[in-house]
């Protein structure tokens, strides 16, 4: 076996089970990953100099194909059904052997990095990949080692990433070729069959989900946060769409992370090294930070191109809607370098209302932020997916479902417990949908909601006085500096109020029938901040 790159220590794969590949790259920089994707003829550099690849038959996750092993660990801990599919451990043995049968006599790469940047909670792990653009990847979404940790580095966990293999469903236990498998007795994770590189980070990342409650009691949380010039943390919950990352990368505050972290004894603090972010209609106005970080060392996934085939056309959806470019945390100009922060001051629940019913600015209590945890609300509007010819509800328990391994209600009361003790404020943010609903009204616009924000956050919203809404039983306020009064209340923006009440009913019954999956795991506190259906009197 030859080994290449920088391999400061004597390196060993007997832990991952790998013994017999023809040559390993061992933590290349990304211009030298860069070379090999162009000298293999897998991907173009753009007029940005970031690096376009294409993932192939797989644009995106495929949560049927996400797998749990089910042994001695997991069996009486993790929340089994749709979303946490159960394998057997057999199956995944033979996944596994099969897998790195298929790998002898290949050129790997292997990556060694951090998930987490709190040297008490992180995990040391190394990246094994069949091709140089998912190691790029891994190198721009983990946290890297210095070169004194790189020098005796000692991986506790494994991912083994080969596109190329294909499971057969009989032989495996899986549904199709493709798979995702999560391991916790021999802390590995297999993926085949998928270019999709998300899959190494959420799979690594649902891992996190799984070890930081059991095991440290960190509440792990699918979010983006920032810290003021004070100190404060800000803490930003949001599905695709609603305008997290936008809202929490503020010139005035610094980033801590972007999409995934942890909640500790000592405050928050990032699992990443980078970001992920969607490049689809990808506006520099909007959202600048995104726009200037794709650049050299960048990574870019189905992009389409303009004419001359090297400028990138973000608004191009040929492929797929979920374009994506993976860029480290040095290429955003405020970002913070410990990615850690203290007790959040302030949570954010946001979400793009289509309905055109919930307000810009709710202050929320305890057992309701915990409901609304839960229940991790958004809409779809007409357009954005085949067969939506309508606004679509969707939730996804505590704004990230497909990753959690345990029972929502588990994070919930990990985040009550946190609120209580450290005072946290918590918030719902509107970022969609005003005077009637998608295709009636109009969206919200950026600098008001921006305006809201700026409002909590600098305190002036202590001071203002606010009215509880029978409904959905949070404080909506009365006035807000720089926002028109009469955009706070919803019911108002409407032309017929009738109409109104009955679309609030109707969403209120969607937020009941979602949380009915729930219910007989959370506290009475928290039912009883179940959205009322009011009577609308004709």
């Amino acid at each position: 076996m030859v080994h290449q790159g920088n391999t400061p220590f004597r390196p060993d794969l007997a832990q991952s089970g790998l013994k017999k590949a023809r040559q390993i790259w061992w933590n290349l920089a990304p211009s030298q990953l860069i070379e090999r994707v162009l000298l293999a003829g897998e991907g173009r550099l753009t007029s940005t100099g970031a690096l376009a690849i294409e993932t192939g038959r797989f644009t995106g996750r495929s949560p049927q194909d996400r797998f749990i092993v089910k042994d001695d660990i997991t069996q009486d801990e993790v929340w089994w059904g749709d979303i946490n599919r159960p394998i057997s451990a057999s199956h995944s043995e033979q996944l596994h052997k099969d897998l790195t049968t298929y790998l002898d006599g290949k050129g790997l790469y292997a990556r060694d990095a951090f998930v987490g940047a709190h040297p008490q909670h992180r995990r040391a792990l190394r990246v094994l990949t069949e091709k140089s653009w998912s190691n790029l990847f891994a190198y721009n979404m983990f946290l890297r080692p210095s070169a004194e940790e790189s020098a005796d580095f000692q991986p506790e966990w494994h991912i083994i990433c080969a596109p190329g293999f294909k499971a057969h469903p009989q032989r495996h236990g899986t549904r199709q070729s493709n798979f995702a498998v999560l391991d916790f007795t021999h802390k590995r994770i297999l993926i085949g069959g998928t270019g999709y590189t998300g899959e190494i980070k959420k799979g690594m990342f649902s891992a996190m989900n799984f070890l930081l409650p059991t095991e440290a009691d960190v509440l792990p949380m699918h979010c983006s946060s920032n810290e003021g010039k004070d100190g404060s943390t800000a803490v930003f919950f949001g599905l695709s769409g609603t305008g997290k990352t936008t809202l929490s990368s503020d010139p005035n505050r610094l980033l801590i992370g972007d999409d995934e972290h942890g909640w500790g004894a000592d405050g928050v603090f990032n699992f990443e090294g980078g970001c992920y972010a969607k490049t689809i209609d990808l506006d520099p106005t909007r959202e600048p930070d995104i726009f200037n970080a794709i650049r050299h060392g960048a990574l870019l996934e189905n992009i389409g191109f303009g004419p001359d085939g090297v400028t990138p056309d973000y608004s191009d959806a040929n492929t797929t809607q979920n374009t994506r470019v993976s860029y480290p945390l040095s290429h955003i100009q405020g970002a913070k370098p410990s990615a850690q922060g203290g007790h959040p001051d302030h949570l954010f629940f946001l979400t793009c209302d289509a309905f055109g019913v919930l307000p810009p600015l709710a202050k929320l209590d305890a057992p309701t932020a915990m409901y609304h945890f839960i229940s991790g609300y958004t809409a779809k509007v007409a357009g954005t997916e085949d067969g939506v010819n309508e606004p679509k509800a969707v939730f996804s328990a505590c704004f990230g479902a497909p990753f959690l391994p345990l029972h929502p209600g588990r994070y919930a009361d990990m985040l009550g417990e946190r609120i209580a003790t450290h005072k946290t404020k918590v918030w719902l943010v509107n970022t969609g949908w005003t005077g009637g609903p998608h295709g009636v009204g109009s969206r919200m616009s950026l600098k008001n909601t921006r305006s809201l924000l700026n409002a909590v956050l600098n305190g002036s919203m202590d001071s203002v006085d606010y009215r509880r809404c029978e409904r959905f039983g949070w404080e909506v306020p009365l006035q807000a500096p720089g926002v028109d009064a009469g955009l706070l209340n919803p019911r108002s923006t409407w032309a017929d109020g009738q109409a109104f009440d009955e679309q609030a009913d109707d969403l209120a019954n969607r937020f009941n029938e979602n949380f009915a999956g729930f219910a007989s795991g959370v506290s009475d506190d928290v039912l009883a901040a179940t959205p009322k259906v009011l009577m609308v009197v004709n």
